[in-house]
């Protein structure tokens, strides 16, 4: 349990290794819904294609979009993208770094999920098993056998309980055949996946290294910069709700003791410091202008340090005021001749 506890807060360090955790369940998830998927070939030389494709690649297309809506940051992206200028620049770079980030963590899955299916075969078996050649693993002197019903009886290599060519090919040979050509597309595809993400990650850091930690860095600062506004505003929205709610009881209170002459209650202590976190905004409207102008004019990146006060007016004018000199003390030494 300690394991698993360790593991689950390292996802929750920050939001890349909490999409790394989600893009490896998700993983896992594609492999163990194919390992439950009953696989059924149609057997009919115009659906054989269509089905083989169909599940080799629509499964990981719907993967690929699971993986943008699981992600946090696309919301987030949007926001930034279809947000006016305001006072704050949109850097494109930023915007690619998020979008390319996402895109990788998404391909995770459908990736796993062409890479189990080639190497299984069941998919490139189903949709060209009309395609294998007769010529030179069977018969193709069958006699009484058009080309319309060749195409039927290869159609139905898939379904051994129905094939009924043994004589134009053996079954075994045939599937066996589609089984090796798919299988070596699997580690094809697996070799040229892994070939791509090292060299991306190798050779990344020789041509971009600056660009991408600027873009990484203002990244998690879009980010984290959410998260604190969503707090703040959370925290805001419970200030209001007490203060509100305090107000209410107050004037309730204020109007039975107006009819049983009881004195009020003394008002706790946490709704003065409910209101200390209102800064000033205590009413919907101005509520609401401030959203807006977040929305609308984000302040700019820049912090400006609180001048320095001092008695000369020297802030922001030019060199600050030196200090008094201090005067020097004389000392005196007396020798005496012995």
């Amino acid at each position: 349990m300690d394991k698993f506890r360790m593991i689950f807060q390292f996802f929750q360090s920050n939001q890349e290794s909490f999409m790394n955790g989600i893009c490896g369940i998700m993983a896992l998830a594609s492999t163990q819904m194919y390992s439950a998927f009953d696989f059924n070939c149609p057997c009919l030389p115009h659906y054989n294609l269509a089905y083989g494709l169909g599940i080799l690649l629509v499964p990981p297309f719907i993967l690929f979009l699971l993986g943008f809506v699981l992600n946090n940051n696309i919301s987030m992206l949007a926001e930034e993208w279809r947000r006016p200028q305001g006072q704050r620049g949109k850097d494109p770079a930023v915007l690619r770094y998020m979008f390319c980030s996402m895109a990788q963590r998404a391909m995770i899955a459908p990736a796993v999920w062409v890479s189990v299916t080639l190497l299984d075969g069941k998919c490139i078996t189903c949709a060209f098993c009309t395609s294998v050649p007769v010529d030179s693993l069977g018969n193709a002197s069958h006699p009484q056998l058009s080309q319309g019903e060749i195409q039927r009886v290869l159609a139905r290599i898939p379904c051994k309980e129905i094939y009924n060519g043994q004589q134009l090919i053996a079954n075994e040979v045939a599937v066996r055949y589609l089984r090796c050509i798919s299988q070596a597309l699997g580690w094809c595809f697996v070799l040229l996946i892994t070939t791509l993400a090292f060299l991306v990650r190798s050779l990344r850091p020789c041509f971009s290294q600056a660009a991408f930690l600027k873009s990484r860095y203002w990244s998690h600062y879009i980010d984290i910069e959410r998260k604190l506004f969503d707090e703040t505003c959370a925290e805001h929205a419970r200030s209001f709700a007490k203060v509100c709610i305090q107000q209410f009881f107050e004037g309730m209170s204020t109007d039975l003791v107006a009819a049983h002459c009881h004195l009020p209650r003394k008002a706790p202590a946490d709704a003065g410091e409910a209101a200390e976190k209102l800064l000033g905004i205590t009413d919907q409207g101005t509520m609401n202008m401030a959203l807006k102008s977040w929305h609308r004019c984000k302040p700019p990146l820049h912090l400006h340090p609180p001048a320095l006060p001092t008695e000369n007016g020297w802030a922001g004018e030019g060199q600050p005021p030196t200090h008094p000199s201090v005067p020097r003390r004389e000392t005196a030494a007396y020798y005496s001749w012995v």
